[in-house]
């Protein structure tokens, strides 16, 4: 399947958890597809790249490993994704990454995240952080800024500046979600 057979399957993919399901399916069976995708993804002016967006996140929420060839340009380019509906599978996958970095178990993302990816990771979450995104892309950001915040003496003070900055403007999910992560910050903070 060419780039544009893909961009005219992913025309198909819509809200339903069946699409992304049946397209994120199809594009890890056929791992040739993997750049293609994000070539796709990172057409960050087109509407398509929502699509894109969504499916490679059902990819990533059923196995976060398939991104290890792709981190490199995933990492580089999502700072670029701009559109409200691609911005929220693409701070989900940082969370994911995040939380698979961060785990017990070992696993090859332990292995496979640089520092330069973390860093990345961290500078788009800060940016979701700031900026006017919705509640979704903001609470992903928070729980992966916490959970590779260890590693960065600095990040940790950065992100309850932010969270105690912003609490009283922001919505009740905001609200709940930075509560719970400024108790966790308390909690390292006093250790």
């Amino acid at each position: 399947m060419t780039t544009a057979q893909l961009y005219n399957e992913l025309n198909y993919v819509n809200h339903s958890r069946e699409k992304r399901l049946h397209y994120a399916n199809l594009i890890l069976a056929n791992p040739d597809l993997f750049p293609k995708l994000l070539d796709i993804l990172f057409r960050v002016d087109d509407k398509i790249s929502v699509r894109a967006a969504w499916v490679f996140e059902y990819m990533c929420n059923q196995n976060i490993e398939v991104i290890i060839p792709y981190l490199d340009t995933f990492t580089a380019n999502m700072r670029q994704v701009h559109l409200d509906p691609a911005v929220r599978p693409v701070a989900k996958i940082c969370e994911l990454l995040a939380v698979a970095y961060t785990s017990k178990e070992n696993n090859k993302i332990k292995h496979a995240l640089t520092d330069k990816h973390k860093e990345r990771i961290i500078e788009t979450c800060f940016d979701y952080m700031i900026n006017d995104e919705k509640i979704a892309p903001k609470a992903y950001s928070m729980n992966a800024l916490f959970l590779l915040g260890k590693d960065y003496d600095w990040v940790y003070p950065e992100l309850a500046l932010i969270l105690e900055r912003d609490f009283q403007m922001q919505s009740s999910g905001f609200k709940a979600r930075a509560r719970h992560i400024l108790k966790k910050l308390k909690k390292v903070v006093i250790k």
